[in-house]
């Protein structure tokens, strides 16, 4: 599996598909989705990030910028 850099966070999380699960058995899922928002702007996220975004409201950039960093527990 690869990784990539969440937009909200900072922090690398794990990322299917692609020729690096081509040689490699693990089961492990994707921490990520990339989300287009409603301002037209598009983020990869976490599930973490994508859990505080607002819910009563269409996303922004804004929101995104306004998430905290990631810091490990």
């Amino acid at each position: 599996m690869g990784k990539r850099t969440c937009d909200g966070c900072g922090r690398r999380v794990r990322v299917g598909g692609g020729i690096g699960d081509l040689w490699s058995f693990e089961t492990e899922s994707t921490q990520g989705l990339t989300l287009e928002l409603a301002d037209g702007s598009e983020f990869f996220l976490c599930y973490d990030c994508i859990d505080r975004l607002p819910d009563d409201e269409e996303v922004t950039a804004a929101d995104v910028e306004a998430l905290p960093p990631y810091r490990d527990p």
